[in-house]
């Protein structure tokens, strides 16, 4: 098992498939702030409200010079239709293989009515414009959240 990643670290590089087409990777962010938000499955209520909750803030976020990136397991046609349906304006990117899932420690043991089962941690990484983890929030609860991150990008 890898080691988990920690305040300070370097953030582990990848480059995902994204919707619309074409890829997106952690040096595109270069110069800029990034907020990478994990969330289990798209078009699910939680991850839904997660993702509509940060689209409604991308502007302040976007003042205070930070990106936003919702990474989910979920094919790139599951993450285009989630994208269409609910007029989301944050990138989403799929990580099928689960490879960036593990590497920021967001795929792994989770338990649901008492069954346990492999999957998507909901956790969000704060990376700065020198790609170093500024923040996580390892256990997110939904309500709140988008307007949390961005007080803490503001305050950085």
């Amino acid at each position: 098992m890898a080691r988990e990643i920690g305040v300070g670290d370097k953030a582990p590089a990848f480059a995902l498939p994204r919707d619309g087409g074409g890829t997106v990777s952690l040096k595109d962010f270069k110069g800029r702030n990034l907020v990478l938000y994990f969330y289990p499955k798209a078009d699910t209520p939680g991850c839904t409200r997660e993702a509509i909750d940060f689209s409604k803030l991308r502007p302040a976020f976007a003042r205070a010079g930070t990106d936003i990136l919702g990474v989910s397991a979920d094919p790139v046609p599951a993450q285009d239709k989630f994208k269409t349906k609910h007029k989301l304006s944050v990138a989403l990117a799929s990580d099928e293989d689960k490879a960036m899932l593990e590497a920021y420690g967001a795929w792994g043991e989770k338990t649901l009515y008492g069954r346990k089962f492999m999957g998507v941690i909901r956790k969000t990484v704060l990376i700065d414009g020198q790609g170093r983890v500024r923040h996580i929030w390892p256990k997110v609860k939904v309500d709140g959240h988008a307007e949390e991150v961005l007080e803490t990008v503001r305050a950085l």
